[in-house]
């Protein structure tokens, strides 16, 4: 009934259907809230490294790793160090064993006895790879 008195018919489903409609848009906002980075980017690399070094000596690379997810549903999956086409350092991540931050670098010492050519690529569980990246080091006598 309005304020002058008119009885109104109410649709079926009219006030349970907006109940309903509500009731879904709050667990899908709080889902949404939640799981903000599954709308993330791709998983994407970058190397620091010496350009030369003196054969026999031992030379640090620096791998940083930068990805917009880190929840238990959208995560680093693994990332992997390759020195002349050989893997020298993996590190595979799960939804319970996630990455330490959205921006993570790891190192890895390696004695340089020839030229070297150092690719990294970390890997989204629902994107993928921005793709490796890629350095060279030369060595010197």
């Amino acid at each position: 009934m309005d304020k002058n008195g008119i009885i109104k018919k109410i649709q079926p489903g009219g006030i349970l259907m907006n109940r309903r409609r509500f009731c879904y848009l709050m667990v899908l906002g709080g889902l949404s809230l939640y799981t903000r980075p599954v709308f993330a980017n791709k998983a994407s690399t970058s190397i620091e490294a010496p350009q030369t070094a003196t054969k026999g000596s031992e030379i640090t690379i620096r791998v940083t790793v930068t990805h917009k997810g880190n929840s238990f549903l959208h995560y680093t999956k693994w990332l992997r160090v390759i020195a002349n086409q050989k893997e020298i350092a993996r590190w595979d991540y799960s939804s319970g064993q996630r990455p330490e931050a959205e921006v993570f670098t790891k190192e890895i010492t390696i004695k340089a006895l020839e030229d070297l050519e150092v690719t990294a690529e970390a890997h989204c569980n629902i994107h993928g790879s921005m793709g490796p990246a890629t350095v060279k080091i030369s060595v010197k006598e």
